[in-house]
């Protein structure tokens, strides 16, 4: 069994892999919209879940696996009135044949101008 942890700062890991003799588990730390990337902050819901979603895909590839092996999703919404916003970008991601348990809920987000915030499980 080997745990490695990656992009670790004082309080968390960005992503910890398990690996056990003949699987593993990918755990992603929740991931949020990087405004620098897209050109600024907006107050988009969709443009927020589409660009945490693409973060999502680049820390999954470089643990080696993707999104068809999500096994849970959790998703965070400042305002669950994104609600219908988040699933547009959502249900244009996600491996339907493949989809995670998932839960959504409404929660103050460390950052006023954060609008969503997902975490993921995925097997490896």
């Amino acid at each position: 069994m080997t745990i490695q942890r990656f992009d670790c700062g004082p309080r968390m890991s960005e992503m910890v892999v398990h690996k056990g003799a003949h699987n593993g588990t990918v755990y992603l730390c929740g991931q949020i919209a990087d405004f620098e990337a897209m050109g600024g902050v907006t107050h988009d819901v969709t443009a927020q879940t589409r660009d945490v979603l693409r973060q999502i895909d680049v820390l999954l590839e470089r643990a080696g696996t993707d999104k068809s092996r999500l096994l849970t999703a959790t998703v965070y919404l400042a305002d669950m009135a994104g609600f219908a916003a988040m699933n547009a970008a959502w249900d244009a991601w996600v491996d339907r044949a493949n989809a995670p348990a998932r839960a959504t809920v409404e929660a103050r987000l460390a950052d006023p101008d954060l609008l969503v915030e997902i975490q993921v499980i995925a097997a490896l």
